[in-house]
């Protein structure tokens, strides 16, 4: 592992509940491997799926779902752009997620409490993703392929797989939010990335 103060974590997808231990709010961190996209609509059927199911399909047991609608291929890569989503828009799925079997999520913007609870029931976290660089971010996407709902577009759900992916720790399993740094009600262990 690289200096804390200065090189971010770097994490393998999909996250073990151990590794997801060991993060505190603010920390800086890559991921790498595979992870899922999904939004408002897709969160709908995927409730439902597992309503009916009981356990969450598409083996996502143990996944990392992104709140981003990527757009089409450009430059060569899958997807021109893929940037964060406003991740309040997903708390009404997210805590039900979590108690299925989610690990972690990644979109931009504050959690609700019964997220964060969620988070600290199940040892789940919340990554934040910096908004506004969708076209960086997707130079850090190898692949992508849909695995369910096609027909909602920008919003079905897909795998990708992502290299150097650049986050931080948005809510960790203690219930410790990024947002409250600031108001010196937590202490981040790293805070950039260089």
């Amino acid at each position: 592992m690289a200096d804390s103060m200065n090189s971010p974590l770097a994490l393998e997808l999909p996250l073990s509940r151990e590794a997801l231990a060991s993060l505190r709010a603010g920390d800086a961190c890559t991921l790498s491997g595979a992870m899922y996209t999904l939004r408002d609509a897709g969160h709908m059927r995927l409730l439902d799926e597992l309503h009916e199911r009981g356990c969450l399909p598409y083996d996502l047991e143990g996944a990392t779902i992104f709140y981003a609608g990527p757009t089409p291929p450009a430059a060569g890569r899958p997807f021109g752009a893929v940037g964060p989503t406003t991740a309040s828009r997903m708390d009404f799925a997210a805590p039900e997620l979590h108690r299925a079997g989610i690990a972690a999520t990644v979109g931009k913007g504050v959690r609700n409490q019964a997220v964060i609870d969620a988070c600290v029931e199940t040892g789940s976290v919340y990554f934040v993703a910096t908004g506004g660089a969708a076209a960086l971010l997707a130079q850090r996407v190898e692949s992508g392929e849909v695995v369910a709902y096609d027909d909602l577009g920008t919003e079905a759900l897909r795998r990708i797989v992502v290299r150097d992916f650049p986050v931080f720790v948005g809510v960790d399993v203690k219930g410790s939010c990024i947002y409250d740094l600031e108001s010196g009600r937590s202490t981040p262990r790293r805070l950039r990335f260089v």
